[in-house]
């Protein structure tokens, strides 16, 4: 079913980051409709959904007791973006991973896939490890990939599950998403967002040095995408039609900017925003990171474009501008269509 089409939408991980920007646009839209689902713990990320317009919230472990119960309150869900997870590179409770992540998922999907209900996930560019085995979306069953912690391996697991099991189900490739709403993310925050708060503390960014000759320090690439151009493509991928040019548009997609830049780069454009002179300082990589650490990462969104998405991504530079000017440097301010 087309968004334009929507009965209900439950949005999980809705106070989130991507979430709740999500709503966002779902609002400037039109879309009122909205279930929110989230576990919103002791941190200020409720101040996420203060503005947003939704129909109910629910906690996430009520959210799956319901869904597991098939309870008639869900009966009007017509589109799932189930955004919701636990999202750090440096979580180790595997456990908690597999059932957060993976367990949770399944269940999910599953209920998506036998009431015929649009399903929009958040997979990851984690998956891919460290690209030595490429960094393709066109084989949703590559078995070869190596992720290179447990959270990029929670989301693998379900992406071959998904696959295998032929589920209707979009999957989202997400690669360095930055911007407003990530406030309450801790130590996962954006360099973005990290590097301002250095600047104003001590005047200069800290980057890891490079533990790769050929890689000068600063030179790490990644793939860097604002969040107002993740949450473009994920609504495109809510609204494409099940079958185009004869085939069906399940699947699973990288959300990225096709652009690998520079950690030096990114910082130079922080310092530029915030009408600073660089300083840049390299410090030794943590010794937990340097076996888990990707040196470059790039998405290759051409099966994204195939579908028929011709929006420009924003450029680096301006992304930043954006970001450090219009949201930061106003106290943090929440996004807002």
């Amino acid at each position: 079913m087309r968004l334009s089409e929507a009965g209900t939408i439950l949005v999980t991980g809705g106070a989130g980051f991507i979430g709740s920007a999500l709503i966002s646009e779902l609002n400037n839209r039109g879309f009122e409709n909205i279930i929110v689902s989230d576990f919103l713990g002791s941190d200020n990320k409720f101040l996420n959904i203060v503005p947003l317009r939704f129909n109910d919230y629910v906690e996430a472990d009520t959210m799956l007791d319901m869904v597991e119960k098939k309870d008639p309150k869900l009966n009007t869900i017509t589109h799932i973006f189930h955004l919701g997870a636990c999202a750090s590179t440096m979580e180790k409770n595997a456990a908690y991973l597999i059932k957060n992540n993976y367990e949770y998922t399944k269940t999910l999907a599953n209920f998506a896939h036998s009431g015929h209900i649009r399903f929009v996930y958040a997979s990851s560019a984690a998956t891919y490890g460290d690209g030595s085995r490429g960094m393709s979306d066109e084989d949703s069953s590559n078995t070869d990939l190596r992720p290179l912690n447990m959270y990029g391996y929670s989301k693998h697991l379900f992406d071959l599950y998904a696959t295998k099991n032929n589920l209707r189900v979009h999957g989202m490739k997400y690669f360095n998403i930055f911007g407003p709403n990530e406030y309450h993310k801790g130590n996962m925050r954006s360099m973005v967002l990290k590097a301002y708060e250095s600047i104003l503390a001590n005047g200069k960014v800290y980057l890891f040095k490079s533990g790769r000759q050929e890689i000068k320090d600063g030179e790490q690439r990644r793939d860097f995408l604002y969040v107002k151009d993740a949450v473009a493509m994920t609504m495109f991928l809510a609204e494409i039609p099940e079958v185009v040019n004869g085939k069906p548009t399940y699947g699973i997609y990288n959300l990225g900017s096709g652009i690998a830049s520079t950690w030096k780069e990114l910082a130079l454009a922080i310092f530029e925003a915030m009408d600073r002179e660089a300083c840049i300082e390299f410090i030794d990589m943590p010794s937990e990171l340097k076996d888990k650490y990707q040196y470059h990462t790039c998405a290759d969104i051409s099966k994204l474009r195939s579908l028929g998405y011709d929006q420009p991504i924003t450029p680096l530079k301006a992304a930043v501008e954006d970001y450090v000017q219009n949201y930061i440097m106003q106290g943090m301010k929440i996004l807002n269509y």
